[in-house]
């Protein structure tokens, strides 16, 4: 065994934090080198006190949550800190997401964006299955797909249940095959504009990772991503692709407060397997009916 792969296993052994990868991290984005300090002003409209609020918010629903399964959730916040990426780790009985101004500040990144990202953090933690592999098989993390898929079809939804989404969604700009695809979902006035909502976050998310690949091609609703995967991808698929996942999430009709599982990818979803036609997991990132030991 190489030395550096053997002082990354033990490493990995020793803290139990991160889904190993071969930098001992994991990110809502690839590693990258932008940065983007808090003294930059007009980039977009959220304010440190907006930042923290959003924060507020989802702790609040999701701390009691994480306590009853015996152990803490800890958001950090690092509003001065300008990298632009989030986190999750776990250490010991700790459950920690990292947010940072940065990703925050970026001109892709609306209010409901940056929720989505809290969101998609929360959901290495309770996404379920597929979790991500490890050198021991499956790892504690959901994948990055299914962080995607919890953070629009579960964690945003509960954020936006109590808000006025209709008056929020009237200001809002939305292609027409989201508001088609969100009608035939949806005869609820609330559960249809959180749809909208929930579409349009993702696209704020989807266009950051756009812009960090330094993409020409627009992302849209009706172009969904044609790969289809022989394995599922742990990884971060394509930004279309992630799109793609947190559109059908926002589409998917299973109930917020229906837990999903952490090893039967099936329970708690929209799923081919029950003859879900819409609110499915793209295949451009999952494969379906592998074996539930898998967490697929």
């Amino acid at each position: 065994m190489k030395k550096g792969i053997l002082a990354l296993l033990l490493a990995c052994t020793a803290s139990f934090t991160f889904a190993c990868d071969e930098h001992g991290t994991t990110g809502i984005v690839e590693d990258n080198n932008l940065w983007i300090p808090s003294n930059v002003k007009s980039i977009n409209t959220i304010s440190e006190g907006e930042f923290n609020g959003i924060i507020d918010k989802i702790e609040a629903i999701y701390a009691p949550i994480i306590a009853a399964k015996g152990k803490t959730l800890e958001i950090e916040r690092k509003w001065e800190d300008g990298t632009v990426n989030a986190y999750a780790q776990q250490v010991g009985n700790t459950w920690r997401v990292s947010m940072f101004g940065g990703l925050a500040r970026h001109e892709t990144i609306t209010r409901d964006g940056f929720a989505s990202v809290v969101c998609h953090e929360l959901g290495h933690h309770l996404g379920g299955a597929p979790k991500k592999a490890s050198w021991w098989g499956s790892s504690w993390a959901s994948n990055e797909g299914q962080a995607d898929y919890f953070a629009t079809s579960k964690c945003l939804r509960k954020f936006m249940e109590n808000d006025d989404n209709a008056s929020i969604m009237s200001e809002v700009e939305v292609p027409a095959i989201a508001v088609k695809n969100c009608e035939a979902n949806f005869v609820n006035e609330n559960e249809y504009a959180m749809c909208l909502r929930g579409s349009m976050a993702g696209m704020s998310l989807a266009n950051l990772f756009r812009a960090l690949r330094n993409m020409t091609t627009e992302l849209k609703f009706d172009t969904p991503d044609p790969a289809v995967v022989s394995k599922t991808n742990d990884n971060h698929p394509a930004p279309q692709c992630r799109l793609d996942t947190y559109f059908q999430g926002a589409l998917c009709t299973v109930d917020a407060y229906t837990d999903v599982d952490q090893n039967d990818a099936n329970i708690g979803t929209c799923n081919r397997t029950e003859n879900f036609t819409t609110g499915l997991r793209p295949l451009c990132w999952f494969k379906p009916g592998q074996a539930v030991v898998e967490a697929q």
